[in-house]
């Protein structure tokens, strides 16, 4: 690899805007994250994208708020606008975890150091350019952006807040993966469009006064939801928004969305169909130096960089549909696949990298195994309204197939520098299960099952089941716990068969909505049968444009409008948490008292069986296990039923 110079990334100071002989700039970048110039991560795309199409193009990383404001001054006007996103995540998940405790560490931040990155970014950025440079656009974008463009609930202020144009005072929202919008605002700009008359483009938003003449586009049906003042005042009339929002923003053909806002509309146009093979290839093969900005080379390595330093993006969206999971909500459901020929030049620069020890740490997605995948008839695909394609059911039109991205690991896999790859994201189990996937080649599913176990993990495979009861699961829009158990069943073969010692991690929710304390207690019981000691956990965290996050706030499901129960509380979280962790000594009397208050003595006996307890009390020193020998499996007993989930005695 040559050695790069300082102009190899885009400008973030002066001094480096000099370098490049500039005397002025066309675009100026906003970042809440520090500047790595890798297509992971959203701004250097962004920046790279804008300086593809002829650009002068800076970036201003973590910009400082709490001094003179020097950062939102420093290098001027840009002559078409700035350009403001929050970072990779949204600030409130990066600053805070599903406590509302601030966190000790900024994965996008040089150490890890916190107090780089200000709560809601975008809108503090936002805010103070329109206050320092009042006549220059600001056009908002990101994850933050994305998923907060209409009107949301914010659990961190625990109130429903407006669309994100509002509290930003910006020009205009670019949702979703903003390649094809920009190109088209860019397109418009560089002909001498005023910004203030660009409202009309997909996948953009804008505020508009009330009375003003809404733009035509004859190609667009409208759809009017329920206003923002009315949202506040009626809990079940901001539920049955989302049905709308989610619906549209995962159809290629969808209506442009209009809402109320005070004294102003808020239009948010169509998105764009999903981009081609030949546009994603593109996007991931700008002159990306794949590194972070050299001045951070003092401050101590980024963590979010280190952990995808050597790994390779094969696609994006997701078509799961998590009730819990903003993914669709930004990537959409349809999923952009590169081709193998552009996934292989990336392995060949990453394995030419000088640091780079013959490891690749992930060979994904959001979601590993949908790469390639798409409806086998596209006119089905056109008329789709549904927000997952494998949820109840996969969609009889859903081409499934794994052998594309068998053969795209094995090609991998034959690059000289490379020892192994591997397959950090997350693998969608119920889709290698054939009782569930009914319409795919059995024999293929398990191809790909044994490539991955033999080749691409590293004495764990980890899968996300969620929960085992069956009514959660189906509003999660997650199958049923019973295919996990076949999914294991196939797991334990092949690691019998190949002479392996993997295990499989599975990863689990607790406090999600229609979550009661005995459906965590079925739970611990059927994990615990399973012969597991659950370590991968976590308590539900609403976020904005997710249906988990709507039932959260209002109670009432968007699509039925029936009401849901949901953990709110901190103890009821915490007691539903509590149950993961059965096998701690801490939790045991209380594990005893909840289970004999609500008559459930049958998972007590699973959970704290007395011989367990008798054997405790008296086990030899130095005796690190025990196993129950007299444990039946789940799975075959008479009494199974009693396990399920029910409704909570009361």
């Amino acid at each position: 690899m040559q050695e790069l110079k300082l102009s190899d990334w885009l400008p973030t100071t002066n001094k480096e805007v000099k370098i490049r002989g500039w005397d002025a700039l066309d675009v100026i970048l906003f970042s809440g994250d520090a500047y790595v110039d890798h297509p992971s991560f959203g701004p250097a795309v962004i920046g790279r994208i804008l300086e593809s199409y002829g650009l002068r193009v800076a970036l201003v990383p973590q910009p400082n708020v709490n001094d003179n404001l020097q950062d939102f001054i420093k290098l001027g006007a840009p002559k078409l606008f700035f350009g403001v996103t929050g970072g990779c995540m949204d600030p409130m998940i990066s600053n805070y975890n599903a406590n509302k405790k601030r966190r000790d560490k900024d994965a996008y931040t040089p150490n890890g150091d916190i107090g780089f990155r200000p709560d809601y970014a975008t809108t503090v950025y936002s805010k103070i350019l329109k206050e320092k440079w009042p006549d220059v656009p600001v056009l908002i974008g990101g994850i933050e952006a994305s998923l907060r463009r209409v009107t949301h609930y914010d659990y961190w202020s625990d109130k429903l807040m407006p669309t994100i144009l509002e509290t930003s005072k910006a020009d205009m929202l670019v949702y979703g993966m903003g390649e094809q919008p920009l190109r088209e605002v860019v397109r418009l700009l560089q002909k001498g469009v005023p910004f203030s008359s660009i409202t009309t483009i997909k996948q953009t938003a804008v505020l508009v006064d009330a009375h003003a003449k809404i733009p035509k586009n004859s190609n667009w049906e409208d759809v009017q939801i329920v206003s923002h003042e009315r949202c506040l005042k009626d809990k079940k009339a901001y539920a049955s928004n989302f049905k709308i929002i989610e619906q549209e923003s995962n159809k290629l053909a969808a209506r442009r969305i209009f809402q109320k806002v005070g004294d102003k509309t808020l239009m948010i146009n169509p998105p764009y169909p999903t981009m081609t093979e030949d546009e994603i290839d593109a996007s991931f093969e700008l002159p990306y130096t794949r590194l972070p900005h050299p001045k951070y080379n003092k401050r101590g390595p980024i963590p979010a960089y280190e952990m995808i330093k050597f790994s390779i993006n094969i696609h994006r969206g997701c078509f799961g549909g998590c009730s819990f999971c903003t993914i669709s909500a930004h990537q959409g459901k349809f999923i952009a696949s590169r081709s193998q020929e552009s996934v292989l030049r990336e392995v060949d620069t990453v394995a030419n990298m000088p640091d780079f020890k013959g490891y690749l740490s992930d060979i994904g997605g959001p979601s590993a195994n949908m790469y390639k995948m798409k409806g086998k008839v596209q006119s089905i695909c056109d008329k789709c309204v549904a927000p997952s394609c494998i949820s109840p059911v996969i969609c009889s039109n859903l081409d499934t197939s794994h052998k594309p991205l068998t053969e795209l690991y094995q090609a991998v896999d034959s690059h000289p520098k490379v020892k192994k790859s591997f397959i950090g994201s997350g693998i969608r189990h119920d889709m290698l299960v054939p009782e569930f996937n009914k319409n795919a080649d059995a024999k293929e599913l398990d191809d790909y099952t044994e490539e991955v176990m033999t080749k691409h993990v590293s004495g764990r495979l980890k899968v996300a089941p969620e929960h085992t009861s069956d009514p959660v699961l189906k509003l999660m829009r997650k199958p049923s716990f019973s295919y996990f158990h076949k999914f294991k069943e196939r797991f334990d073969k092949i690691n019998i068969k190949k002479g392996l010692k993997l295990q499989l991690i599975p990863y689990f929710i607790s406090n999600h909505p229609a979550c009661e304390v005995e459906d965590m207690a079925n739970l611990a019981a059927e994990t615990k049968d399973m012969g597991f000691q659950l370590e991968q956990v976590q308590g539900f965290t609403p976020t904005p444009m997710t249906v988990a996050t709507v039932i959260y706030y209002s109670g009432y499901h968007p699509y039925t409008l029936k009401k849901v129960n949901t953990p709110i509380t901190r103890k009821e979280k915490d007691e539903q948490h509590r149950f993961f962790f059965w096998y701690k000594d801490e939790n045991k009397a209380w594990i005893k008292k909840t289970l004999n208050k609500l008559g459930r003595q049958d998972l007590l006996k699973v959970l704290l069986p007395e011989k367990d307890e008798k054997w405790r009390k008296n086990k030899p020193k130095g005796d690190a296990k025990h196993t129950f020998d007299d444990a039946i499996p789940f799975n075959q007993r008479k009494n199974k039923a009693k396990f399920r989930s029910k409704k909570k005695r009361r």
